[in-house]
This record gives C-alpha cells, structure tokens and sequence, in this order.
C-alpha cells in the first residue's frame, strides 16, 4: 500500500481485490487465494520489472529496497508468488498467490 501510494504523488486510486480460484494445471490442484493491489500510478519501467524483488534495490532516494524482497520472502515461504504488471504511465497490479489451506490439513 504505501508503495501504491508513492507511487501517485499528485493523487489517484488503489484498488484491492480479492478472489479465489482452483488451479487444474497444479499437480496439488491447489485453490488459491489471490490478493490485488492495484495503482493509477506512475508505473514501472521494463527495465526495472526485473530488479524490483532483489534486496537493496531501489529507485527511491530514501529507499532501502527492503520491502518487496522481504514480502517476496514472506509470501514464497508460504506456499505463495507475487506477480506484478505494469504499465508506464498507467499503474502497476501486484497480484499475491496464497495457497488455500483445507481445514483437514
């Protein structure tokens, strides 16, 4: 969120969604929790989508570029990937896949 909104510095919106659906192409066949943050930001360049994960990268004077490797950590050692889209000028989607936990597990 607090990129999302770093991101949008004369203003704009996030949008969240939330959804769930079951992936036939896992060899678990696995339901998946889906959790989108959407920006009406500025964007990510292509050439910057690929650095955005690793550790101390940032594009932010003040930035660690901590916090979306920690996040991927967190949400890989849960079962789960992030994705992101985006596009210059129109905003990024980061998209959080979590596995659905079955209570008889």
């Amino acid at each position: 969120m607090i990129n999302a909104i770093q991101a949008m510095p004369g203003g704009g919106s996030i949008t969240i969604e939330l959804d769930a659906i079951d992936d036939k192409k896992d060899d678990d066949q696995l339901t998946w929790t889906i959790i989108k943050f959407h920006d009406s930001g500025k964007g990510i360049p292509k050439e910057q989508l690929g650095q955005i994960f690793d550790f101390y990268y940032s594009t932010k004077s003040a930035g660690t570029g901590l916090g979306l490797s920690v996040a991927q950590q967190i949400i890989e050692e849960h079962g789960g990937r992030i994705e992101v889209k985006s596009k210059v000028e129109t905003g990024s989607t980061f998209s959080i896949f979590l596995p659905k936990i079955k209570k008889n597990d």
